[in-house]
């Protein structure tokens, strides 16, 4: 039997980048610049200069850069934003944090990204904003999204977690709405050696803002102007993040040339797959398919030492922590298909020849 693969194996990036990364965190300890400080700032920089948007704001995690997105822009008791049911529950956090209620809206069935057409019948007079997730490195169609968003008064701010190096009509993903909110979580395309997170803005009232909430609520330490939080990116992280940042165009490209292969060469017919239309540049954080017998595919994968995962099985509008707000099943009928129907293949830059056939094989060779 051939050897496993993994559905991603974070080991050999740090195999072929060890001395580096490993000279990066010395450099930190040596200093002892272990939260915020010049590291931390200094991919801030770099990263802001990689996306192209004025600023970059270090914060401890992806769901803590959503947070204060909503905070920065207001967002309160009393007051909804619309997000999609179809994606990882932290886009929602971002929401309830604030005391505000997220507002779920369905996905198309084709590029699996909240519907505008379904977000113009969730506007109320209490909506302040809209979060579109670039789902599995996929744009949303910002366009439309921000679109409607005008017409309504409404702020929109772009979920970027899954989608570093992603573009939407020649702009990278982070350049496009109020903000882009990032994660660095382990497995992500650019990712840090624990948790990490960033928003990223061109309105220096928002960078300050951000920056005094993950301060404490200080711009002058101990002197709390707000309630604030401790957000602040760490050290280590930010030099970590410092060193994989040059190779992150590497690591799009081998990603994008990995998902386009498995588009033209899996045939299957029991296979749909995301559709990615013309004026986006999508970066495969995860290649998602939606097969009709989910678990048994699973297990023929399995069975055949390719690990599979799944994302995500449930969707938000129908997770216990929000029973509260009276979703259904049937309320968001394309969002709760993928859920029942999703399976994540192996994709990662490291990916070697003989393994991304063999993915290509065994889809092919599934008879369901």
């Amino acid at each position: 039997m051939s050897e496993p693969i993994k559905r991603i194996d974070l080991t050999r990036d740090y195999e072929a980048h060890r001395e580096e990364y490993l000279e990066a965190i010395e450099r930190v300890c040596a200093q002892t610049a272990f939260s915020g400080g010049k590291y931390a700032d200094a991919f801030d920089e770099a990263f802001a200069a990689y996306v192209g948007t004025r600023y970059a704001c270090g914060v401890n995690n992806g769901t803590s850069a959503l947070h204060c997105a909503m905070l920065a822009l207001g967002v309160g008791k009393g007051d909804q934003v619309i997000v999609p049911a179809n994606t990882y529950i932290a886009t929602a956090w971002g929401v309830t944090y604030t005391g505000a209620e997220p507002v779920f809206a369905d996905c198309r069935a084709d590029t699996w990204e909240i519907d505008p057409g379904e977000i113009e019948k969730k506007i109320t007079s209490r909506t302040k904003g809209i979060i579109g997730v670039h789902l599995y490195g996929q744009p949303f169609d910002y366009g439309a999204v921000k679109e409607i968003a005008d017409r309504h008064g409404l702020f929109v701010v772009e979920d970027c977690a899954q989608a570093h190096g992603a573009r939407f009509e020649g702009r990278n993903v982070g350049t496009l709405g109020e903000m882009g909110c990032f994660s660095f979580y382990p497995g992500k395309n650019l990712y840090a050696f624990g948790e990490g997170g960033s928003v990223t803005c061109d309105k220096e009232a928002y960078y300050r803002h951000i920056t005094r909430l993950k301060n404490q609520g200080c711009d002058v330490r101990y002197y709390h102007d707000e309630v604030g939080y401790n957000y602040r990116l760490e050290g280590i992280q930010g030099a970590v993040l410092s060193v994989s940042l040059k190779y992150l165009p590497g690591w799009t490209k081998k990603r994008q040339e990995i998902g386009r292969r498995y588009l033209q060469e899996i045939t299957n017919p029991l296979f749909t797959m995301q559709s990615h239309p013309s004026n986006t540049e999508p970066v495969f954080h995860l290649f998602v398919v939606t097969v009709p017998h989910r678990d048994d595919f699973v297990a023929y994968m399995a069975q055949a030492g390719v690990e599979c995962n799944l994302h995500y099985p449930v969707p938000c509008h129908l997770q216990k922590a929000y029973g509260y707000l009276g979703y259904q099943k049937g309320d968001c009928p394309n969002a709760e298909y993928l859920a029942e129907h999703c399976v994540t293949l192996p994709l990662f830059p490291e990916m070697r020849e003989e393994e991304i056939c063999r993915v290509i094989e065994l889809c092919n060779s599934y008879q369901g």
